[in-house]
């Protein structure tokens, strides 16, 4: 029998979608019994006004029993974008890179100020991921360049923006979704790419941005057989061996979404 205490213990450890621009006595039940330690928010909670979505955000966090959740989105600009207007509707970072580390740094801030003003914790950004397939149509202009040293610096720019304006960045998909080309919304992909080739250009945005100081990460729904035959998100090779161990890394680590079907169909 699961006690109440190992269910919140198990709940902190989770970051859950609600539906909903409202919390209802089924969410307000739920929030209650399992104190997940984070909520994320998608584009059917902000359907509302900004001053709406900035009372839902509230109600969210004054329901944590003792330990009040992050509260989470996916904002990049572009494609991932799940806010209405007055919100703004920034343009994808290959579009944004082209002005320079120092307009991916303010592009940063100012979406770091809309969200933190809503009361929102962490933006799943920057992608740290590097354009290397111009067939993977996943990330394409998501990705602020081909070139992995580019990539690193605007990526820690963005870093660097969202921290000034309030919010805690998260890089992803590590160790690198570029290389790929499936959509590991609907399938499992593959990179084949050999050990030294994800060395040499995957890992390096994600180097750099650790010794930036990057403070969360995302894992890939991505199998790298050079790697481990399992996806970077179920592999303790790659978020341990080579994530924690080889790299370094401190913070806190974050699974993309488990219902994609990359995990959630798998048997």
């Amino acid at each position: 029998m699961v006690t109440a205490v190992a269910r919140r213990i198990a709940g902190q450890l989770c970051m859950v979608g609600l539906p909903g621009t409202t919390v209802d006595d089924t969410t307000r039940c739920f929030l209650e019994r399992y104190a997940p330690g984070g909520v994320i928010l998608f584009r059917r909670n902000a359907a509302g006004t900004a001053n709406a979505l900035r009372r839902y955000v509230a109600d969210v966090k004054a329901i944590g029993s003792g330990v009040e959740p992050l509260v989470a989105i996916d904002h990049e600009g572009g494609r991932v974008h799940r806010l209405r207007r007055p919100f703004t509707h920034f343009p994808p970072a290959a579009v944004v890179a082209r002005g320079g580390v120092s307009a991916v740094r303010a592009v940063g801030e100012a979406m770091g100020r809309e969200l933190a003003a809503v009361g929102i914790d962490l933006d799943f950004a920057p992608v740290l991921d590097v354009r290397t397939n111009p067939h993977n149509e996943v990330i394409a202009d998501r990705a602020f360049s081909d070139e992995p040293l580019a990539v690193g610096r605007h990526a820690i720019a963005l870093m660097r923006g969202l921290r000034r304006g309030g919010v805690l960045p998260c890089g992803k998909h590590f160790p690198g979704h570029g290389g790929a080309r499936g959509d590991s919304h609907h399938v499992l992909p593959r990179d084949r790419r050999s050990r030294r080739v994800l060395a040499t250009t995957d890992l390096v945005p994600f180097r750099a941005a650790i010794a930036a100081g990057i403070p969360a990460l995302m894992t890939a729904h991505v199998v790298y057989p050079a790697l481990d035959r399992r996806p970077a998100t179920l592999s303790s090779a790659i978020a341990t061996t080579l994530l924690r161990r080889r790299l370094g890394f401190r913070g806190v680590l974050f699974s993309d979404d488990l219902e994609m079907q990359a995990v959630a169909g798998r048997r």
